[in-house]
């Protein structure tokens, strides 16, 4: 009887968080405030050097408050970076360079540029994965075979991307689909001081 509760106790616990990732030296770390949560990313400074400038010039231009997760979609991506809660698209910044070249992979928790079907012409707009998606990588230089540049990646947050990917969305909005119904906010994007720094 004891070791029957005893199963039942470890049955109930809730399992352990994931301890935040460790960045490598010298790449900027962000933290983009959610009303889910906050998600902190690790950017590639040195393996995606356009998409890490054009996305920290968006964040020094204070682009991304206001704008929300418009594309929800369970079990593949979160996107944002391009919106409003009113589904109005923000003025965004020339395409840049699509570095999806870089041999990085987009595998769960990568952080990669959102782009149309053209291959170059990336803005503002980032997703992440929620699990890997070897289907989004570089495999040729067609449009469609072009892939999607990986310029960051998750190293803490899970909470808050689990929130987001949960949420009920609906078929089409707008004439965009996986719209969660209930916007979920981009409240601010903030440069992470290096450790030691006040």
């Amino acid at each position: 009887m004891p070791i029957l509760l005893l199963l039942l106790g470890l049955l109930q616990q809730k399992p352990a968080a994931t301890p935040p990732l460790q960045p490598a030296p010298g790449n900027p770390v962000v933290v983009v405030d959610t009303s889910a949560g906050p998600i902190t990313i690790e950017l590639f400074k040195d393996q995606a050097p356009v998409s890490v400038e054009n996305f920290l010039q968006y964040v020094r231009e204070d682009f991304y408050p206001g704008t929300i997760w418009h594309r929800v979609v369970r079990g593949y991506v979160i996107q944002g970076g391009g919106y409003t809660a009113s589904l109005g698209e923000k003025a965004t910044r020339p395409p840049i360079q699509n570095e999806a070249t870089n041999g990085l992979s987009n595998r769960k928790g990568t952080v990669a540029m959102a782009r149309t079907r053209a291959a170059r012409s990336a803005t503002s707009q980032f997703f992440i994965n929620l699990v890997d998606n070897p289907g989004l990588d570089h495999r040729g230089f067609a449009p469609d075979d072009f892939g999607y540049a990986v310029f960051g990646r998750v190293i803490d947050g899970w909470v808050a991307i689990d929130k987001i990917a949960a949420v009920k969305t609906t078929t089409t909005k707008d004439g965009m689909e996986s719209v969660p119904e209930t916007p979920i906010l981009i409240k601010s994007v903030t440069l992470a001081k290096p450790p030691g720094e006040k």
